[in-house]
């Protein structure tokens, strides 16, 4: 029996033993970035790996809650409590984006870890430019984390958590400030790590930094650093001409193209969100409110943006949708392949509207009208300058014109959040959203909600209010 009583004393020890050993040796599904990451070939595969997660998710939520777009009766086919604002923290149509980009952010990281370790290149300027790729990646997805599910824009509130390196602590999220400061703060690295030389707009350039620049001090209401970033994209890459601007769309032309997403066969189709091939069925419409907003018929065919972005067919079936959103149907000969398109994350029309918003901020009222006139004169044939005086006159004229100029490219709901509006739809638009036409700033889906896996996991995670 004693002998016995030392049999088992040994054979734990010697389990026990053998559990610290296996704790003292690296996990067998986790690759070390100084192994992963041996030479510069190498971390390009990185780099390029960092940019893959990137997808399309805050374009679909941000269209489906806000007033762009409508869902018409005859879609029966996919998921709308979003539209209905019935979602919550388990809801994925609204918390997919969270763990994306943070997939993004992790990825970055590790070629940002994997940087200092790096043999002498015999081109530094290359080991440069990853190095400020990825941290210009990490901002703005970042940036983006903290436009949809910040509790507010404000300096004191709630942000999100900001990942400078690889951790599985339970990390808490930290106030918008410190969120604007850390994003400020990795583009400026980033470009002046980014060689001038670099033009590939399906990677962060340095124009592209401008651009991102341009956007986050808008949000932070900084306007002279808002009207500096927009104006050197805007020297850079101009607008496209009239002719040339429904190309765009359909990929057959870069111009005003500062920063995309490349899809070819076999990616993920960005116009699936509006229309579903199978079927033909008009899953998301483009809404009467934005469709109101290009004026009459007349009006409407002047101006190039309405039939790059909306498609009327009013020979459908009865019942259907007569108006389909034809901004990502893409370029591609073969009819299976519709809704195939690159995703434009920055063009130049959003930097004159930046500016324009920022100048009339600043009261330049002069300068901010400049910028609106010559947006719209490149969109709009006969299109006559118009005269301002009043300022807040202005401002209403610039956000519709960021509703039209940037429909379904996800910014409307964020640019009502930003100024603190509700969600309004029109009484056409809510035909089927089982009474969900104003959305109030103090609703809980006002902001999206932290993910329930966050926060069933993450102990120091708060949710944002009212959930």
């Amino acid at each position: 029996m004693y002998i016995k009583k030392i049999f088992v004393f040994l054979s734990l020890a010697g389990l026990a033993f053998q559990s610290c050993s296996k704790l003292d040796t690296p996990p067998s599904d986790y690759i070390d970035p100084s192994k992963a990451f041996r030479n510069l070939d190498d971390l390009e595969l990185g780099v390029r790996g960092a940019y893959a997660p990137l997808t399309t998710s805050l374009i679909e939520a941000v269209a489906i809650v806000s007033d762009e777009a409508m869902l018409p009766t005859e879609n029966t086919v996919s998921n709308t409590s979003a539209t209905r604002w019935q979602y919550n923290s388990s809801s994925g149509s609204v918390t997919g984006a969270y763990y994306e980009y943070y997939v993004v952010i992790d990825r970055a990281n590790r070629v940002l870890e994997a940087v200092p370790g790096m043999p002498a290149p015999s081109a530094q300027s290359r080991l440069d430019q990853y190095q400020g790729e990825m941290l210009a990646l990490r901002a703005y997805s970042h940036f983006e984390l903290l436009r949809a599910y910040a509790s507010s824009y404000e300096p004191d509130g709630l942000g999100v958590t900001y990942m400078k390196e690889r951790s599985l602590a339970y990390l808490a999220r930290e106030r918008v400030k410190s969120n604007f400061d850390n994003i400020n703060a990795d583009l400026k690295a980033a470009k002046e790590l980014i060689p001038s030389s670099f033009s590939d707009n399906s990677r962060i350039t340095k124009t592209a930094i401008s651009a991102i620049q341009a956007r986050v001090a808008l949000y932070e209401k900084k306007w002279s650093d808002a009207i500096t970033y927009a104006s050197e994209v805007i020297a850079s890459d101009p607008l496209a001409p009239k002719t040339d601007f429904d190309k765009i769309w359909k990929d057959a032309s870069q111009a005003e193209v500062i920063w995309k997403l490349g899809r070819i066969r076999g990616d993920s189709r960005i116009g699936d969100i509006f229309f579903r091939l199978t079927g033909e069925i008009v899953l998301y419409a483009p809404s009467f409110k934005l469709i109101d907003q290009f004026g009459t018929v007349t009006q409407r065919a002047d101006d190039v943006r309405f039939s790059s972005y909306i498609q009327y067919a009013p020979t459908r079936p009865a019942g259907k949708s007569q108006y389909l959103v034809n901004k990502y149907v893409g370029g591609d000969p073969d009819p299976s392949y519709r809704g195939l398109a690159s995703v434009k994350l920055f063009r130049t029309g959003e930097m004159y509207l930046i500016k324009a918003e920022a100048e009339a901020e600043s009261n330049n009222i002069a300068a901010a009208a400049k910028e609106l006139n010559d947006l719209r004169r490149a969109r709009i044939y006969n299109y006559i300058d118009q005269n301002f005086t009043d300022k807040q006159v202005l401002l209403n004229a610039i956000y519709n014109e960021r509703f039209k100029e940037l429909a379904f490219e996800g910014h409307r709901f964020f640019d009502l959040k930003r100024r603190k509006l509700p969600v309004e739809r029109t009484t056409q638009d809510a035909i089927n959203t089982s009474g969900a036409v104003r959305l109030e700033p103090t609703a809980a889906q006002y902001n999206f909600p932290i993910p329930d896996r966050e926060m069933s996991i993450n102990k120091n995670m708060v949710q944002n209010p009212n959930y």
